[in-house]
């Protein structure tokens, strides 16, 4: 990442949360989940699809460079590690994940970065498809042509008809002298494209022409079709989340959710996160415009329309949240808490459809500090991934939590 970038330690309390502790309980029922890899491993991501299926996607290193390897959740376990491919070009990132995404069916996708020439921070997004769930896999495609020597990342796939679906920050702007009067002429942009089953792709579009640089996007599909949320970003360097929805074909203008009016002139590096279920939507996200705190947001009309935020946890947060979707319109919210150390507490709560929460309970005390931790459903428990560092040495932990371990209300 480049300068933009905030640093997380808890001298930076005043962006990104306070290094004190709240009040938590253990989770009831926290089993540990063996990895089915060991050793210097990072970037953990978790991709489910609406059939009941989950992966679990991660970077190992080997002798053909960094591999982009799998697993599956099959009966309360992870399969054995498949891996998509292996690049001595990867460039790896603990923010910018790469991802392995169910897409209903035998359908699978994935995604990462390669490194380009020019500058440690140019890479541009490989894409490829299987369509025996993951046994093998097609030659890798780009979804933008820019040739630029700039960042493209932060993906989103998701399936739309018989296609993938991918979204993306797209830096092929700046290239050009930085502009303070007018971020807009080189400022990062979000874009859109998809690709059929033999790699063909669509024309581009772009969706949204000044974003944050470097946050997490995200999609979810809903009765309506698509919606994805991201970081937007104004000319006064308001960074705040929005949303746009795939209609007529066409992805409409982004639109804020709420007005935190976050002002910072730097990515926090910390994305939304979307959950949707035939009319249903949820959004979570961080902010820090006054206090830090996390947010949600639900929809009950496929995301034309949201509530006012309830208010998950503040003050005491760095952000990087998860989402999951419950039953009866309720939804987890995962969030790092730093432990005033190199190291981070990953919890979890229920918040219910009429704005209730539940307890705040720990997933894990020994995240580390840069990382972002993973949740989703799968039946009646919650999945959750996240990256551990020892003696300097990263490897990743997954564990799964019954629901009724976040069913108490406060």
């Amino acid at each position: 990442m480049r300068s933009f970038i905030i640093s997380v330690a808890c001298g930076t309390a005043l962006l990104l949360g306070a290094c004190s502790k709240s009040s938590t309980s253990a989770g009831p029922g926290l089993h540990a989940l063996e990895i089915p890899v060991a050793g210097h491993v990072t970037a953990p991501r978790l991709a489910g699809d609406y059939d009941g299926n989950l992966v679990l996607s991660w970077l190992a290193p080997g002798p053909d460079g960094d591999a982009l390897q799998f697993a599956r959740y099959v009966k309360n376990h992870w399969s054995p590690a498949a891996t998509v491919v292996a690049n001595v070009e990867m460039f790896v990132n603990w923010a910018d994940l790469p991802s392995v995404v169910p897409l209903n069916g035998n359908r699978v996708a994935a995604h990462w970065l390669v490194k380009r020439p020019e500058n440690v921070y140019s890479y541009d997004v490989a894409v490829a498809q299987s369509t025996n769930r993951g046994a093998t896999w097609s030659a890798p495609i780009s979804p933008h042509d820019d040739g630029t020597p700039t960042e493209h990342g932060f993906v989103s796939i998701f399936p739309h008809e018989n296609k993938t679906g991918l979204l993306w920050l797209d830096g092929r702007k700046m290239v050009g002298k930085k502009d303070a009067a007018n971020p807009a002429a080189t400022g990062m942009t979000l874009r859109a494209a998809f690709v059929d089953a033999e790699q063909l792709l669509s024309e581009e579009q772009l969706v949204d022409d000044l974003t944050c640089d470097c946050c997490q996007t995200d999609v979810a599909v809903a009765a309506s079709g698509p919606i994805a949320v991201y970081r937007d970003r104004t000319a006064e360097e308001i960074r705040d989340i929005a949303v746009t929805r795939y209609v007529n074909g066409a992805w409409q203008p982004g639109r804020t959710i709420a007005a935190d009016n976050w002002e910072i002139a730097a990515c926090p590096v910390n994305g939304p996160a979307i959950v949707a279920g035939g009319q249903f939507v949820a959004v979570a996200w961080f902010t820090s415009a006054e206090t830090p705190a996390v947010r949600v947001s639900v929809s009950s009309d496929s995301g034309e329309t949201f509530s006012k935020p309830i208010d998950v946890i503040v003050g005491d947060t760095l952000g990087r949240v998860g989402l999951a979707q419950l039953d009866r319109g309720d939804v987890a919210v995962s969030w790092l808490q730093s432990n005033g150390n190199q190291s981070t507490t990953v919890l979890v709560r229920r918040v219910a459809r009429d704005g209730s929460l539940g307890p705040i309970v720990t997933v894990a005390t020994a995240a580390a500090l840069l990382a972002v931790p993973q949740i989703a459903r799968i039946r009646d428990e919650l999945i959750f991934a996240w990256t551990e560092t020892h003696d300097g040495d990263p490897s990743i932990a997954s564990a799964r939590l019954p629901f009724t371990a976040l069913m108490q209300v406060n």
